[in-house]
């Protein structure tokens, strides 16, 4: 049970439009929206279009709100606002004065879009002044380097924005209201509510073993052996689980190297992508495993069943020389002995039991647990590995990812997200934090497949001390500035910003106490457009980053400020925001808002998150986001306004 808070409860009205409905309060009608996504996939490089389409159903002028989600790495680019015939290009803008001009042309009757980024993985689309009966189309375009791990690439989009808890605490989260949308009850939607289709063009640049959809039936269309064309099955879905396309290099055909490159500016910008050698089998070092899972309300049905099925093969694998221990967390942390034990079959057995057991209930004290995990009083020679086995439906990433650089010690972290929908960036970066990797299991088949390649991970040999060095004399910016260390089957990504594309650059590093590098010859290259958003993206990532080392927060701003401005990126502190010249709502005529509803993630328990307030101050206040959204909803920020 993660909320006890009265939230509006939405219907559909006989008109057509979503009626949220405040304890009250009049009902406001949402506009609706649909979503449309095309992808064009240039070897390990995407490029998307996603189209938003707000129409209104009533008689009444609106100003639609949408949260929705795109994928972490992506470097949003591009926004476009079509009326009809018209097309208005969007700017990007110091957030501040973004708001404004979107303020002022909402004021003065003139229809406007604004784009705003809430976390890495979190937007905000706002339009205002929409007709009776119009339909507005908001275009944004983003670029990003895909995943290539074990063999296969994979491109991850997601649909939907889960609610978020947020602890209560001195730690405010200031923007809670902001990253959690109201959500409609099961059985409401009535088969219309969020539809969004998905096409894909791909061109790996090799001929292809197999092209994979593991949680959408998809149509599969191959032109050449190094092509294919993937749509929906069905043509649009409803937006509630993420929409994920994996695909495999015939064998000996995987590329070992990838670098593409963009002239802008008189600078040259390029994405390097290295695929090591596989690992040879090393000795097996003794381990310390710390398995810790989520039993909050939000994994309640298919999560729980596949985060026990994940941690129960986990705990089968462990070998007599290892010692574990587990932690279950929900509005409290407990941990089944105390401190780690030998993997004796007796203590084995144990926690099988005990993790069979447990079921998904309260709230996401994440915190407590990371502190228990992360309290290693054992001096030794062990590998100490964390195994964290969550969907993340946070809202304090900041303050858990500051809680892990103090706290992380020699262990390494590997997340596992489990459910139709976690929140990419909190595992993504958590496991990059914590010098690990992470895993995404989004059904029960998965399981067994995932966490073998896990396991892979876990015990091969690490790919560590990474360096790379460019020719002498030529002038590079590269991100990341420090590489991490590599596990099996993942390569090296760089993103790089140099003067010229003269001589080779060596990468070098070191395998179970043996040498490996590689050389890159940088005329070599192929052309690709968006290289330099993708750098930049990179560079607002690190300086982000910085503000948890301390760095001050008005150097960061100004520094990300330019670099965005510069690349067209949304970022923390840029919006887009594109204004229409002419009026379009008569200055008499009043104008509603409303946040358009989402749907909850597929397999989520709707009375498991949307519950009673457990008893006590521990837990009570989940996501502080929906609570203010429902007050907001009420009589704040989606009143009706002139």
């Amino acid at each position: 049970m993660l909320l006890g808070l009265a939230l509006a409860t939405p219907a559909y009205s006989t008109e057509g439009g979503l009626v949220l409905r405040a304890e009250g309060r009049q009902a406001v009608v949402a506009p609706l929206v649909s979503t449309d996504v095309s992808i064009r996939v240039a070897g390990p490089v995407a490029r998307a279009r996603v189209v938003q389409t707000f129409r209104n159903p009533e008689s009444d002028w609106y100003e639609g709100i949408y949260v929705f989600p795109l994928p972490e790495s992506g470097a949003v680019d591009r926004l476009r606002l079509r009326v009809g015939e018209r097309i208005i290009e969007g700017e990007i803008k110091e957030r501040g004065a973004a708001r404004a001009a979107y303020g002022e042309a909402r004021a003065s009757g003139r229809r406007a879009a604004l784009l705003d980024q809430e976390r890495p993985n979190i937007f905000t689309t706002q339009v205002a002044n929409i007709g009776p009966g119009e339909a507005v189309v908001v275009e944004l375009e983003y670029q990003q380097v895909l995943r290539y791990d074990g063999g296969r690439f994979s491109l991850r989009f997601p649909m939907v924005v889960g609610p978020r808890y947020v602890p209560p605490g001195p730690i405010l989260v200031a923007d809670a209201a902001r990253i959690t949308p109201p959500v409609l009850r099961p059985g409401t939607e009535n088969g219309r509510t969020n539809p969004l289709s998905i096409r894909v063009s791909l061109d790996a640049g090799v001929p292809l073993a197999a092209v994979e959809s593991p949680y959408h039936p998809v149509r599969v269309d191959e032109p050449s052996p190094e092509r294919r064309e993937i749509s929906l099955a069905e043509g649009a879905v409803p937006a509630n689980r993420d929409f994920e396309l994996a695909w495999a290099p015939r064998i000996h055909e995987a590329p070992q190297a990838a670098w593409f490159t963009e002239e802008k500016d008189g600078r040259h910008y390029g994405v390097l992508m290295v695929l090591p050698p596989a690992a040879t089998p090393g000795t097996r070092l003794a381990r310390e495993v710390v398995f810790v899972l989520d039993t909050s309300g939000s994994m309640a049905g298919a999560s729980i069943r596949q985060a026990r099925e994940a941690l129960l093969l986990a705990l089968e694998r462990l070998q007599p020389e290892d010692r574990f221990e587990v932690i279950e967390f929900n509005s409290t942390a407990q941990a089944l002995f105390g401190e780690s034990r030998e993997a004796s079959r007796g203590n084995v057995r144990r926690a099988v039991r005990w993790v069979a057991s447990l079921e998904a209930r309260g709230g996401t004290e994440m915190a407590a647990a990371l502190r228990m995990a992360f309290t290693n009083t054992e001096t030794s020679t062990r590998v100490r590995q964390v195994i964290f086995l969550t969907d993340g439906a946070v809202g304090n990433e900041e303050a858990l990812f500051r809680l892990l650089r103090e706290r992380l010690g020699d262990s390494r972290l590997f997340t596992v997200g489990i459910g139709s929908a976690p929140n990419s960036h909190f595992m993504t970066q958590a496991a990059r934090l914590g010098r690990g990797t992470f895993t995404y299991i989004g059904r029960i088949e998965e399981v067994g497949a995932r966490m073998g390649e896990l396991f892979a991970k876990l015990e091969s040999p690490v790919l560590k001390g990474l360096e790379l060095r460019w020719p002498p004399g030529v002038q590079v910016e590269a991100w990341p500035a420090k590489l991490p260390d590599l596990y099996a089957g993942e390569p090296v990504v760089v993103a790089a910003a140099l003067g010229g594309l003269e001589g080779e650059a060596l990468l070098t590093g070191e395998r179970d106490g043996r040498r490996w590098e590689a050389r890159i010859a940088l005329e070599r290259n192929a052309t690709a457009q968006g290289m330099g958003g993708l750098w930049a993206r990179e560079k607002v990532s690190a300086l982000m980053a910085s503000l948890r080392d301390g760095a001050p927060e008005a150097e960061v701003r100004a520094r990300v400020i330019e670099v965005a401005t510069a690349h067209r990126l949304v970022t923390k502190y840029t919006s887009f925001v594109a204004v229409d010249k002419t009026p379009a709502r008569p200055i008499d005529e009043s104008l509603k808002t409303a946040a358009v509803p989402t749907l909850l993630p597929e397999g989520w328990v709707y009375d498991k998150v949307f519950g009673e307030l457990p008893q006590g101050s521990t837990g009570s206040r989940f996501a502080l986001a929906l609570g203010l959204a429902a007050l907001l909803l009420a009589g704040g920020l989606f009143r009706n306004r002139i």
